[in-house]
């Protein structure tokens, strides 16, 4: 049985190593510790700190969690990350991922999670990537197993769109000339 998640949200954490002395918050359902002092959780908060980078994501997940490899629910959101890091890829049970409110750019880095077999909700939203040509298409089109995304249900009708979109799109950009 897992417990609350562990919550480090609103902790001025600057880098994912300042993150290790922090205490979670408690909350309503207080999280207790196993005889290793680790949580019983498979859900770790991060949001609305100043992380910029997920260099030690692993580390962070690897000190709180009793189970690190069954983190299931990661929320960054309202940080400073500008880039979906590779790590990300490597866990391997993340079913929900926040996001939003962060500083991605680029678009095709989003296509990384496509590894993750169970991930079924995603928020991108208030990132730079929102303001592409098509973005919900493109995100729906790399992560096909989206249930949901930006807190909004994903239809049978968008992700054929999607699909179309993505077709569509490889086909144009195998035709231009490689510069």
């Amino acid at each position: 049985m897992y417990s609350a998640p562990v919550d480090l949200s609103f902790n001025q954490i600057n880098n994912l190593v300042d993150a290790l002395a922090a205490t979670p918050t408690s909350s309503i359902r207080p999280i207790k510790r196993n005889s290793e002092l680790k949580y019983p959780s498979c859900a770790l908060r991060l949001n609305n700190n100043n992380v910029t980078d997920l260099y030690d994501l692993q580390k962070t997940i690897t000190h709180f969690l009793a189970e690190p490899s069954q983190l299931a629910w990661l929320d960054l959101s309202f940080n400073q990350i500008s880039h979906i890091d590779e790590v990300l890829c490597e866990l391997s049970e993340l079913r929900v991922l926040y996001l939003h409110g962060n500083n991605i750019f680029i678009q095709s880095e989003v296509n990384r999670l496509g590894v993750l077999p169970h991930l079924h909700t995603i928020t991108l939203h208030g990132n730079v990537i929102e303001n592409n040509k098509a973005y919900r298409d493109r995100v729906i089109a790399a992560l096909p197993r989206l249930k949901s995304m930006d807190f909004s249900a994903v239809t049978r009708q968008e992700r054929v769109l999607a699909n179309i979109w993505y077709h569509r799109y490889n086909r144009r950009s195998n035709k231009e000339p490689l510069q």
